[in-house]
C-alpha cells in the first residue's frame, strides 16, 4: 500500500517538488496543493473569487471559470474529457447524414418562381381574352386537328393563334415548375410534411387548371368556364404563398398571434373578397371581352353586376378596416401589421384601377392591369391569413430563427 502511495506522488509530482522527487511517507502536502500539475502553481490575486475565498474570509459559492451553462464553454473548459466531445461531434455527424436532399436555397428559388408564374399565367390569360385570342387554337390539347402548333389558316390571323398558343406554352412552363416544387420538397429529410401536401395540392390543382382550359376551349368560351378558369387560378395564386411561407414553418399546430375574434373577422373578409372575385368574373362575362367576337355573353345588365362588384369591394375595405383597429387595440405583431400594410395598399390601388377602368369605357390594357391587381390582393390577403398564426421555425433551419427575431 505505502509503494503503491508514492509511486502515485512520483507520477504526478508534488507541490513544488519535481516530478521525480519523492518526499517522506508521512509529509503533509502544501497548502497550495491540489495534487494536480496543472494547479501546482501559487494562486494568483484573483484566486479567492475563482475557488469561493473573500479577501475577508468570506465563502461563497464556487464558480468554475467557464460554466457549461454560459456561452461560449467548451469541452476544454468545462471539464468534459475529449471522450465525451469525440462522442458529441459523432452525434453532430449523425445528425448532418440524418438530413439530405436538395438545398434549401434551390428550393425556395422554385416555390418563388412558381408563385410569380402563378401570377403571370392569370394575366396572360386576361391577354387571350382582350385580344380575342381565345379560339386562336380552336381544338385542345393540340392548337389543330393534327397540329399541336398554329398552322397557316384562311379564317384565324397568325397573331391570334400565337397568343393562344403562347400562353399554353407558357401553362406548360407552369406545370413543370409546379412538379420540380413537389420533387424538390418531397426529396428532403426528414420530410416535412406540410410543406408536402402543399406542394402536392399546388401540383395537382396545376393539372386540373390546364385541363378546365381545355374545357373552355371545347365548350366555346362560354362565360361561366371562363370565369371558373380564372377563379382557379386565384386559388394557386393563394396556395402559392402559403408554399412560399410554408419552408421556414414547422409542422407543429399554428399558433394564433391574434385573438380568435380576429380570425373570424379574418374568414369573414376572406369570404367577402372571393364574392368580390366571383361577381367580377361576372362583369366580365356581360362586358365586351368575350375573348372571341362570336362569343355569347352573359345576358345581365353590365352596369347593375359592375354596381354590385363595388359594393363588395368597399364592404371587403370596411373589414379590413376594422381589422385594423383591431389589430392596434390587441397589439399585434410587427409581421402581422407588415402583411396588413401591403394588403391595404393592393386593395386601395385595385379599386381605382376598377374604378379608372369602368370610367373610360373598359379599355383591354386596364382590364389585364385589373386582373393582376386581383392575383395581387388574393396573394397579400393569404400572406395576412398566414402571418396571424405561428408554427415555429423549421427543424434544420436554425439560421432563420434570428431573422426572424430581427423582423419581429
Amino acid at each position: 500500500m505505502e509503494r503503491c502511495y508514492v509511486a502515485r506522488r512520483q507520477v504526478v509530482g508534488w507541490g513544488g517538488l519535481p516530478s521525480g522527487a519523492v518526499p517522506p511517507i508521512d509529509a503533509e502536502p502544501p497548502a497550495n496543493s491540489d495534487a494536480s500539475p496543472s494547479r501546482a502553481a501559487a494562486p494568483s490575486k484573483d484566486a479567492g473569487s475563482a475557488t469561493g475565498v473573500t479577501r475577508g474570509g468570506d465563502t461563497k459559492e464556487p464558480r468554475s471559470v467557464s460554466d457549461p451553462r454560459e456561452p461560449g464553454a467548451t469541452t476544454q473548459d468545462t471539464g468534459i474529457g475529449a471522450e465525451s466531445g469525440a462522442g458529441a461531434r459523432a452525434g453532430d455527424a449523425a445528425g448532418a447524414r440524418g438530413k439530405s436532399g436538395p438545398s434549401w436555397g434551390l428550393t425556395r428559388g422554385f416555390l418563388v418562381t412558381n408563385l410569380v408564374l402563378q401570377v403571370v399565367i392569370a394575366v396572360t390569360g386576361s391577354v387571350v381574352r382582350v385580344t380575342g385570342s381565345g379560339l386562336g387554337c380552336p381544338t385542345w390539347p393540340n392548337c389543330f386537328p393534327g397540329s399541336l402548333v398554329p398552322i397557316e389558316h384562311p379564317e384565324l390571323a397568325w397573331f391570334h393563334q400565337w397568343i393562344e398558343f403562347g400562353n399554353r406554352l407558357l401553362s406548360g412552363v407552369v406545370g413543370l415548375v409546379a412538379l420540380l416544387c413537389f420533387v424538390l420538397v418531397w426529396l428532403h429529410r426528414p420530410r416535412r410534411q406540410r410543406l408536402t401536401r402543399l406542394a402536392a395540392a399546388t401540383l395537382l390543382v396545376t393539372i386540373s387548371q390546364g385541363v378546365i382550359g381545355g374545357i373552355t376551349v371545347l365548350a366555346g368560351l362560354v362565360w361561366w368556364t371562363v370565369a371558373g378558369h380564372f377563379l382557379v387560378s386565384m386559388v394557386l395564386v393563394w396556395l402559392a404563398v402559403l408554399l412560399v411561407r410554408a419552408q421556414f414553418e414547422s409542422d407543429d399546430a399554428v399558433r394564433p398571434l391574434v385573438p380568435a375574434a380576429l380570425r373570424q373577422l379574418l374568414v369573414v373578409s376572406t369570404v367577402v373578397l372571393g364574392g368580390v372575385l366571383v361577381v367580377g368574373t361576372m362583369v366580365t362575362g356581360a362586358g365586351p371581352h368575350a375573348g372571341d367576337a362570336e362569343t355569347a355573353r352573359l345576358n345581365v345588365s353590365v352596369s347593375g353586376l359592375a354596381q354590385a362588384h363595388a359594393d363588395l369591394l368597399f364592404l371587403y375595405l370596411g373589414l379590413l378596416i376594422a381589422f385594423g383597429f383591431a389589430l392596434r387595440a390587441v397589439g399585434a405583431p410587427r409581421g402581422v401589421w407588415r402583411a396588413y400594410a401591403w394588403l391595404i395598399v393592393t386593395v386601395l390601388a385595385q379599386g381605382s384601377i376598377g374604378m379608372v377602368q369602368y370610367l373610360t369605357g373598359v379599355p383591354e390594357a386596364l382590364v389585364s392591369l385589373h386582373v393582376l391587381g386581383a392575383a395581387l390582393v388574393t396573394l397579400a390577403m393569404g400572406n395576412v391569413w398566414a402571418a396571424t398564426g405561428d408554427r415555429g421555425v423549421a427543424a434544420g433551419r436554425p439560421e432563420l430563427v434570428a431573422e426572424d427575431a430581427r423582423r419581429g
